[in-house]
């Protein structure tokens, strides 16, 4: 059974064995969270070129390539390589993800929407991507880009009301009436609060 779980990336070296387009994507992920990464494959597609933070090294796999990684991606179309560094990440106790094999990996990366500081995730545990794929396109029409600035005014008030207010029920109120409000709604409230703690 897999356990939900944010992780902070900042100092955890990743690498990404493969250069096709699932290790791409991979690579885009992690790109989306600012997070550089090195990439070991003979080839890469074309699309690896236009990412940023991102290092590429030309050669087949050898350990010494994932030694001091903490967490490792094998995306390569050869299962003798993956279930290899499946082995020697499970022997050295490393995070290792092999794609399109949940029972090999020790973390998955599930489907996923970003907005800003709101992230909200979805997972099958590996028995239907394509379901995790439709629920991730809802929650995409649902909460669109708008909620990027939402979930940051939002989180900029209730810092405002609790410099401001020390009783821990009001406190909980005002939040509460708060993810009430549309965003403009919420602007306007922001600009009260900023007023007031002037």
């Amino acid at each position: 059974m897999l356990y939900p779980i944010n992780l902070e990336l900042n100092h955890v070296e990743i690498v990404v064995i493969g250069g096709g387009e699932v290790a791409y994507r991979k690579c885009k992920n992690f790109s989306e969270f600012n997070k550089s990464v090195k990439v070991v494959a003979p080839s890469f597609i074309e699309l690896f070129y236009e990412l940023e933070n991102v290092e590429l090294i030309w050669d087949s796999y050898k350990e010494e390539y994932i030694q001091h990684a903490q967490m490792v991606v094998a995306a390569t179309d050869n299962q003798v390589i993956n279930q290899a560094i499946e082995e020697y990440c499970h022997l050295h106790q490393k995070l290792v993800n092999v794609v399109d094999s949940v029972s090999l990996s020790n973390y998955t990366v599930p489907s996923y929407v970003k907005r800003g500081d709101l992230l909200l995730s979805v997972s099958t545990g590996g028995k239907s991507p394509s379901l995790s794929k439709k629920i991730r396109m809802e929650l995409e029409k649902k909460y669109d880009d708008s909620y990027e600035e939402y979930v940051h005014l939002l989180g900029v008030i209730r810092q405002q009301i609790i410099e401001q207010y020390e009783d821990v029920k009001v406190r909980r109120r005002l939040i509460q009436e708060l993810i009430k409000l549309d965003l403009d709604a919420l602007k306007e409230e922001g600009r009260k609060y900023m007023s007031e703690g002037e």
